[in-house]
């Protein structure tokens, strides 16, 4: 399975999974009212996109409604922050300034394909690996 053939609107379904993954490493639990404050959705629509993600394989939630990611779901999770870094670490790089580096970023990640993101990292020489530790860091 590509990277991007999991659900019809990957950027929600990246988004929601970078949200989960962020808030494990900050909080060390979480619950749907966090993603729910995080995003700024209503609870019946995370609520929904969580039955969906269960459903998926990407979540997995508790008798208590404590949420963990699976193995395909920290996968997705963690590309998707490989690639809103690699992304800022290039836009910066071609003179834009941190914020919005950052903003664009959070945008194209969801769309860019792997090859054109594979060859930006060449051209850019962004080592992986220090990217990687710094998601990892969080």
């Amino acid at each position: 399975m590509s990277k991007r053939d999991y659900l019809a609107d990957s950027e929600a379904a990246e988004m929601y999974l970078e949200t989960i993954y962020k808030l494990k490493r900050e909080k060390g639990v979480v619950r749907s009212i966090d993603i729910s404050r995080e995003m700024n959705y209503s609870k019946p629509t995370i609520s929904e996109q969580m039955k969906k993600f269960r459903m998926y394989g990407f979540i997995e939630m508790d008798n208590d409604g404590y949420i963990t990611l699976t193995d395909k779901g920290e996968e997705i999770a963690a590309w998707t922050m490989h690639k809103h870094y690699a992304l800022t670490d290039i836009l910066e790089k071609i003179g834009l300034d941190r914020e919005l580096a950052e903003k664009d970023a959070c945008r194209i990640e969801h769309y860019i394909s792997e090859e054109t993101f594979t060859a930006l990292k060449k051209h850019f020489e962004i080592d992986d690996e220090k990217v990687r530790k710094r998601y990892e860091a969080l």
